[in-house]
């Protein structure tokens, strides 16, 4: 998986010596320094050169080692110094993989590989980098992101800025898999209209908690419930970016449109925890709901109601008054014709 950075995209600046994280994605870019006309791009390898794979699987067992590549393309027309980093990944608030910054210490999957500290790569030409990936004997089953980078530093006054590019590596180690995700701060609010003949909404917030030890893809349904019918919600928009490491957590949030305001309202939120990347055959995964109750007031349509029943009072009184008249001028009219005329 690569990356493409240039001025003001993706790599992050650093004050002085600190460095920022590199967003990864699986596609084929380059990348450009901030003041130079170095650019490169770097994808998943084997020993002979870039095999088409947008990403590295890696399934081992504890106490296994493979050597993967990574091929680092210098697109510019001279020769330049690549430093190569590995480090833990992980995914940002939005779902986008992401890496741990350079100097920061990994400390899972990460710290289980081995790449060379730099390359030197002519203009116009591809090296080919060696990734070691050696499993630890006691690793924990499961998914230990990390990935790789090319980078080239470049300083301007007091500002050093990082320009990473890399390739996502998905570690799994093999073992007991567990499929669980966790709902949490449900809340749900009514977001009515002062149309009396419109519908509102209920707007719901929900976190997924990614509690068992491989990567999940969740798909969550909203329902709201209330006692003339039932309204569904599906996250069709957001499924493929859904996916939440293991001990990780996504906050989202849904809005359920055609709900009328008829006082209590229950919100059900249900998660199905579908593993993520390739399927696990025997894996076992639970489905979760947890329900909350808003209170949604027709205002609009009791005050339609009683400008109803206002309009229909006042008809009444006027009619009422209107025939009153009619019966006094009647009775006014027969006291004032004399007798026998």
């Amino acid at each position: 998986m690569t990356k493409s950075r240039s001025r003001g995209a993706l790599a992050l600046l650093a004050v002085l010596h600190t460095v920022g994280a590199t967003v990864l994605v699986a596609l084929v870019a380059f990348a450009t320094p901030s003041n130079a006309d170095t650019t490169w791009s770097v994808v998943p390898a084997d020993a002979n050169g870039p095999d088409g794979r947008s990403v590295i699987d890696i399934d081992l067992a504890g106490g296994q080692q493979v050597t993967e590549h990574i091929a680092v393309v210098n697109r510019s027309t001279q020769p330049v110094d690549f430093a190569i980093d590995a480090n833990d990944g992980y995914l940002t608030s939005k779902g986008y993989f992401d890496m741990r910054p350079s100097d920061a210490k990994p400390t899972d999957g990460g710290s289980w590989v081995e790449v060379p500290d730099k390359v030197t790569i002519a203009g116009g030409a591809t090296a080919v980098v060696p990734v070691k990936v050696s499993i630890p004997q006691n690793a924990t089953p499961g998914d230990h992101p990390a990935g790789v980078t090319a980078s080239v530093d470049t300083v301007s006054g007091q500002v050093r800025v990082q320009n990473r590019v890399g390739v996502r590596l998905n570690i799994r180690v093999t073992g007991n898999y567990v499929a669980k995700v966790a709902v949490t701060d449900l809340r749900a609010e009514y977001l009515g209209s002062w149309n009396p003949f419109a519908s509102g909404s209920v707007e719901v917030t929900y976190t997924l908690a990614n509690v068992g030890n491989v990567r999940l893809a969740p798909d969550a349904r909203v329902l709201t419930s209330t006692f003339v019918g039932e309204s569904t919600w599906d996250d069709t928009s957001e499924a493929k970016a859904r996916e939440i490491m293991p001990g990780g957590s996504r906050t989202f949030t849904a809005r359920v449109t055609g709900a009328w305001p008829m006082g209590s309202i229950t919100t059900t939120v249900m998660a199905i925890p579908a593993p993520a990347g390739k399927p696990l055959p025997g894996i076992t995964a639970e489905r979760v709901a947890i329900d909350t109750t808003v209170w949604a007031v027709p205002w609009p349509q009791l005050a339609l109601l009683a400008l109803l029943i206002l309009a229909f009072l006042a008809i009444r009184v006027t009619r009422s008054r209107r025939r009153r008249r009619i019966e006094k001028l009647i009775i006014l009219s027969g006291r004032g014709t004399p007798l026998g005329a």
